[in-house]
């Protein structure tokens, strides 16, 4: 997902997070779900739940969406299958069947060669009985607005939940992981804006494009100003980029672009490093 409206602007990036009783809640934007697992997988317990799942990526000859079950088959993701049938209630974060996979397994499945347009992941402790599995489908489905899942789940350590493939939300108990997520963010977007660039799409070229992440001290210094930021690309060469970064009061809405830059962030790539510039200083030295 690179540009948004009918005018095609880029898409920014947006990063919020929030922490009550110890779980810190992020929403942010663009990544998907297999751009992030890595990060999220630190943090997992040895079993991962796939709660809900939706995707094009996956149609027999007829049209007919192809159930989790079925694409985990395909994927050579060794998984337990869990029925919940109409019990989804219309959940958008639940399936009608979940998947339990072991923590090591959860790279085959989600390998970034498909794309669900919605993913529910939520790490579980392992031997999940039925029951306990009905219990969680329950938590998630009854949720209310605001309410982090989490507080239904103490067994749990992440509960991630992605949509459209860019929209993030992610509830932690790892104080790292949102700074991580942070850090990933501000990476794909150089790699997007350096793609641009060199005028080839990702893997068009056959080639990996390698992007390193800002180290976690400059991260943290940004959230430590404020919780909210929103980004756009501001300058993108050969040499690096600069990605200018503004506060926001709250977290980012659709259609909000930035209405200034209170910090840039500037990789270059000669040396393969990050640093943080004050105000207008987009990429520039």
């Amino acid at each position: 997902m690179n540009s948004v409206g009918l005018a095609g602007a880029a898409f920014p990036l947006a990063f919020s997070v929030r922490e009550d009783e110890g779980i810190r809640t992020v929403s942010a934007a663009a990544a998907q779900g297999s751009e992030l697992l890595d990060l999220l997988l630190r943090s997992a317990r040895e079993e991962v739940v796939v709660a809900g799942l939706a995707t094009n990526s996956f149609l027999d000859e007829d049209y007919r969406f192809w159930s989790p079950g079925e694409i985990a088959a395909d994927q050579g993701a060794a998984c337990r299958v869990h029925p919940i049938g109409d019990r989804a209630g219309g959940s958008i974060d639940l399936s009608e069947e979940l998947l339990v996979l072991e923590r090591d397994v959860m790279p085959r499945f989600l390998d970034g060669s498909w794309s669900p347009y919605e993913l529910t992941l939520v790490d579980v402790e392992p031997g999940q009985t039925a029951e306990q599995l009905d219990e969680l489908a329950l938590a998630i489905g009854t949720a209310r607005a605001g309410e982090p899942v989490l507080t239904r789940l103490p067994g749990s350590r992440f509960y991630f939940s992605g949509h459209d493939d860019c929209y993030v939300h992610l509830e932690t108990r790892d104080a790292e992981l949102p700074v991580r997520l942070f850090a990933r963010l501000l990476a794909l977007m150089a790699g997007s804006a350096l793609h641009g660039v060199r005028g080839t799409p990702p893997g068009a070229d056959g080639q990996t494009l390698a992007v390193p992440e800002p180290d976690g001290a400059l991260v943290e210094r940004l959230i430590a100003r404020s919780p909210h930021w929103i980004g756009v690309v501001a300058e993108a060469s050969e040499a690096g980029v600069g990605i200018a970064l503004g506060v926001l009061e709250r977290p980012w809405r659709l259609g909000e672009w930035p209405e200034r830059t209170d910090r840039t962030a500037v990789l270059d790539l000669g040396t393969g490093t990050w640093r943080m510039a004050d105000g207008e200083s987009a990429g520039r030295g």
